[in-house]
C-alpha cells in the first residue's frame, strides 16, 4: 500500500554513542554527525513498550527457532516502532539506528515477523527453523536481487510452508529473506521451480553494539529539543488565549496527544478545566485515568456522558457502524460536545486540543488554530500540530506523567473500544484484555445471524465496512476458498408498514468530515433504484456487492444510506433527494403523475412502477409535484 507523507522525518541517530535523537544533526553526546534513519513514511514514530517487545520476541521465537527473538532484541534495549500501511496493520522494528524488520498482521495468520536484512544477520547464529541453505553457486543470483530456484538449495527446513517468511542462508551467513514458494521437503527435492522469492538481498555488515542507552539517556540526549517544543508551544498557547476574548479549555480524550496538550498548558501556568466527553464506549481504564489525571493536577473536570442508549439503543436500527458507515460518531460523541459546549459555555471557548499532522491527510491539511463549524461557539488550537508521536512521549516522560495504560497493552491510539476505525490486531488485542468486549462480540454475533451473514463477517470483523475493500476480500477468499462477494450482502429483517428513514447527521470528528448516515425500514430493490437514480447523476450500481453510488451518496441492498461531503447543506440536500428518489422506486402506487410531468417522455409506467429510460436530463420537473410516495410522509422522515 502506498506511502503517505505527513510531514518531515525527525529521526536521526548517533552511531558512536547508538542514540536515536529527534532533528539534531550533530549528537549533543559526543558531538559526532548523526544520520536520518530511514523509515517508511508518514515516519510517526513510537516507542515500543514490553507488551510491544513480547509480541515480537514470541513471533520470532515461533517462525526462526527459540532464542531468535532475544538475539533480534535484545534485553534493556531501546526499540522504535513505526506504524506504515499495510492491508491490515504493520509496523517497522527500530533497534540500533535500523529498521530490522516488521511486525505484520496478516488476516487468517496473525502476527508474523518479516526480517530486513540487519534482522536476518541478528538471527543467523540462533536460527533453527524458517531457513535455507543455499549452494555457494547460486550467491551471485541472489546479490543481483533474483530468486532462489530449487535446484540451489542445498537443505531446508522441513517444518516450512508455502507463503511462509525464510531467512536465505550460505554456509551459515544471511544472504536473502523472502517468501517460501515451496514447502521446504519440495525445495530440497525439486528439480525445478521457484524456491523463495527474495525480498532483501542486499550484503550489510552486521550490527556490531554491544550495548545501547536506556531510556533515561534517550531522554537526557533530546532534552534540548523537547525543551525548544515546548518553549514554542508554550508561546503559542500565551498567544493564542490572548487573541480571543473567550474561556480557554483542554479537550481531553485520555490519549497521550490530549495529555501532553494538557501538560504544555500548565507549563504555560495556566490551570484550565478538562472537558472530556464519555461516549458510553470507553475504556474503563480510560474513564479512571482522566478522572486521576484531574485529580493529580488539581484541575476542574467537565464530564459530558452520551446518553446511556445513544449507542445500543441505536444499534438494532442503524446496525454496527463501520469505517464507511459512522453513524455513532453523531449520537455518541459529537452530540454530547455541542451540548457541554452550548450548556457550560454559551458565549463560546477556546478549545485546546491534542491534533497532529501525522496523524491523517486531513489533519495535516488542517490550520493549528480554526474555528469549528460543526460546534458552534467553538474554536480550537493545537499547540503539538507539528509534534510527531516520538517528540510527544519523549515530553511525556521527561515529565514522568503517568498515561494511558491501554498503551502498554498494545494499543498506538486510544478511542471507543469497538472503534470500526480499528485494524484486526488492534480488536485482538482489545478482545483479550477488555471486559466490555464480550458484550460487543455477542451484539455482533446475534446481527450475523439475524441477517444470514457468513461466520467470516464476524470472524474477520467484516462489519468494520459497509463495503468491504477489494483487497481484503481477494485476501479472505484466497485463504477461505470462498465467495465471499455472494454472501456479504446479508437480508434485512423488515418492517411492517410504510417505509420510513432514520437518519444521523453532522460532522464525523473521527474523520473530520460532514456525513449523513441513515437506516431505512426495509430492504432495497437497486436494480429498480437504479433507473430514478439517474435523475442525481451518473449511477454507479453494483447488485453483486449490493450498493448503488450517485453523487456522492451510496445506498446498500440492506437499506442503508451514507451521504459525504465537505459541505452540511449540500450533503442534506443530497440525502433528502435520494430518500425521496427510494421512497418513489419502492413504494411507487402508480397514480403517472410524474409521468405526465417529464418534457422528454423518459418516465413510463412498467409493472405499475415508475420507470427511468435513457435520455433524462435531470431537469427536475417530475419531483416538483406531490406524489403519494413522499409527499404525505414528512412525520416519516426523522432526523
Amino acid at each position: 500500500m502506498a506511502a503517505v507523507r505527513l510531514g518531515k522525518n525527525h529521526l536521526r541517530w548517533c552511531d558512536s554513542c547508538n542514540l536515536p535523537l529527534l532533528e539534531r544533526r550533530d549528537c549533543p553526546t559526543c558531538g559526532s554527525a548523526t544520520r536520518e534513519v530511514d523509515v517508511t513514511p508518514p515516519a510517526d514514530v513510537r516507542p515500543a513498550f514490553d507488551h510491544d517487545l513480547n509480541i515480537i520476541r514470541d513471533v520470532v521465537d515461533r517462525q526462526f527457532g527459540e532464542g531468535s527473538g532475544e538475539h533480534l532484541i535484545p534485553s534493556g534495549r531501546v526499540v522504535l516502532l513505526n506504524k506504515v500501511p499495510a492491508l491490515d496493520r504493520m509496523d517497522e522494528v527500530i533497534i540500533d539506528g535500523e529498521v530490522v524488520g516488521a511486525l505484520r498482521y496478516d488476516l487468517g495468520r496473525g502476527y508474523v515477523f518479516v526480517n530486513r536484512m540487519q534482522g536476518a544477520k541478528r538471527i543467523a547464529p540462533v536460527v533453527s527453523r524458517g531457513h535455507v541453505e543455499s549452494d555457494e553457486g547460486a550467491l551471485p543470483f541472489i546479490r543481483e536481487g533474483k530468486n532462489l530456484m530449487a535446484p540451489g538449495v542445498v537443505a531446508a527446513d522441513p517444518s516450512i510452508r508455502i507463503g511462509d517468511e525464510v531467512i536465505v542462508l550460505c554456509q551459515g551467513e544471511a544472504v536473502a529473506t523472502g517468501l517460501a514458494r515451496m514447502n521446504g521437503e519440495e525445495m530440497v527435492s525439486s528439480e525445478r521451480g521457484q524456491a523463495v522469492k527474495t525480498k532483501w538481498t542486499k550484503d550489510v555488515e552486521p550490527l556490531n553494539h554491544p550495548s545501547g542507552p536506556g531510556w533515561k539517556e534517550v531522554l537526557e540526549a533530546n532534552s534540548e529539543v523537547i525543551e525548544a517544543r515546548v518553549e514554542e508551544a508554550v508561546s503559542f498557547i500565551k498567544q493564542t488565549v490572548g487573541s480571543y476574548d473567550l474561556p480557554a479549555i483542554v479537550s481531553f480524550s485520555g490519549g497521550k496527544d490530549s495529555l501532553a496538550t494538557l501538560l504544555l498548558t500548565l507549563d504555560s501556568g495556566m490551570r484550565l478545566p478538562i472537558l472530556f466527553v464519555d461516549t458510553g464506549l470507553e475504556f474503563d481504564e480510560t474513564v479512571r485515568h482522566v478522572e486521576e489525571v484531574a485529580e493529580r493536577h488539581g484541575l476542574e473536570l467537565i464530564i459530558e456522558s452520551a446518553p446511556v442508549d445513544a449507542f445500543f439503543g441505536n444499534l438494532p436500527v442503524f446496525g454496527p457502524p463501520a469505517k464507511d458507515y459512522r453513524w455513532c460518531c453523531k449520537t455518541n460523541k459529537l452530540g454530547p460536545t455541542v451540548g457541554a459546549i452550548m450548556r457550560n459555555f454559551p458565549d463560546g471557548v477556546l478549545s485546546f486540543i491534542g491534533q497532529r499532522r501525522y496523524e491523517s491527510e486531513a489533519r495535516r491539511s488542517k490550520s493549528r488554530v480554526w474555528r469549528n463549524p460543526w460546534t458552534p461557539g467553538q474554536i480550537g488550537a493545537s499547540p503539538i500540530q507539528e509534534w510527531n508521536a516520538l517528540h510527544v512521549w519523549m515530553y511525556i516522560m521527561h515529565r514522568g506523567e503517568d498515561f494511558n495504560p491501554w498503551y502498554q497493552k498494545g494499543l498506538d491510539r486510544i478511542g471507543c473500544f469497538l472503534c470500526p476505525a480499528s485494524d484486526m490486531a488492534e480488536l485482538e488485542t482489545v478482545a483479550g484484555q477488555s471486559s466490555r468486549y464480550a458484550e460487543w462480540s455477542d451484539r455482533l454475533h446475534q446481527h450475523r445471524l439475524s441477517r444470514g451473514l457468513p461466520s467470516e463477517w464476524e470472524e474477520y470483523a467484516l462489519w468494520r465496512w459497509k463495503t468491504v475493500p477489494r483487497s481484503i476480500r481477494e485476501e479472505l477468499e484466497s485463504f477461505t476458498g470462498k465467495d465471499l462477494s455472494s454472501m456479504m450482502k446479508g437480508r434485512r429483517v423488515d418492517t411492517e408498514g410504510r417505509m420510513i428513514l432514520r437518519l444521523q447527521e453532522g460532522v464525523s470528528p473521527c474523520v473530520l468530515g460532514y456525513s449523513v448516515e441513515g437506516a431505512f425500514s426495509r430492504s432495497l430493490d437497486l436494480q429498480r433504484l437504479s433507473g430514478l437514480a439517474n435523475m442525481m447523476g451518473q449511477v454507479t450500481v453494483e447488485p453483486d456487492d449490493g450498493w448503488l453510488t450517485v453523487d456522492d451518496v451510496t445506498v446498500y441492498e440492506e437499506g442503508v444510506l451514507v451521504s459525504k461531503g465537505p459541505s452540511e447543506d449540500d450533503v442534506k440536500r443530497k440525502a433528502k433527494r435520494m430518500e425521496e428518489l427510494v421512497m418513489r422506486s419502492e413504494e411507487c402506487v402508480g397514480c403517472s403523475l410524474c409521468v405526465a410531468r417529464c418534457p422528454e417522455g423518459v418516465l413510463s409506467l412498467m409493472g405499475g412502477r415508475v420507470q427511468l429510460s435513457g435520455g433524462c436530463t435531470r431537469c427536475g420537473r417530475c419531483l416538483e409535484g406531490p406524489c403519494p410516495a413522499t409527499s404525505f410522509r414528512d412525520d416519516d422522515f426523522q432526523m
